[in-house]
C-alpha cells in the first residue's frame, strides 16, 4: 500500500520559513516525479513546485525564488523549504507523487498559516 505523509506545516508570521517534508513508503519512490500542490477553499488544487526523477524542478511563478524543492532518495523523502513567506502562501500543501505508469498518488495534506 503506497502512503504519502506530510510533515512540517504549522504556523509562522510572514518572512518566516517553514521546511515541508513528505515520506513515501509503499513504492518505488526514485522513479516517481514528486510534487507540491497546494489548494485553498473554494479554489482549485495548484501544483507549486515539481521534481522529476533525475532532478531537474520547476516552481509556480508565485514561489520562484522563495522555495526550493529537493529529493532524498535514499530516505524515500522529497521537501519544500518555503522562505520569505507570505499571507498568500496560506493553504494546504500536499505531497503528490506521479509515474505514467505506475500511478499518481496524494498525502494527507498539511495546513501552513502564514500570519500578517
Amino acid at each position: 500500500q503506497v502512503q504519502l505523509v506530510e510533515s512540517g506545516g504549522g504556523w509562522v508570521r510572514a518572512a518566516g520559513s517553514l521546511r515541508l517534508s513528505c515520506a513515501g513508503s509503499g513504492l518505488r519512490f526514485s522513479i516517481y516525479t514528486m510534487n507540491w500542490f497546494r489548494q485553498t477553499p473554494g479554489t482549485q488544487r495548484e501544483l507549486v513546485a515539481r521534481i522529476t526523477t533525475d532532478g531537474p524542478t520547476i516552481y509556480a511563478d508565485s514561489v520562484k525564488g522563495r522555495f526550493t524543492i529537493s529529493r532524498d532518495s535514499a530516505k524515500n523523502t522529497v521537501y519544500l523549504q518555503m522562505n520569505s513567506l507570505r499571507a498568500e502562501d496560506t493553504a494546504v500543501y500536499y505531497c503528490n507523487a506521479h509515474h505514467i505508469a505506475f500511478g499518481n498518488y496524494w498525502g494527507q495534506g498539511t495546513q501552513v498559516t502564514v500570519s500578517s
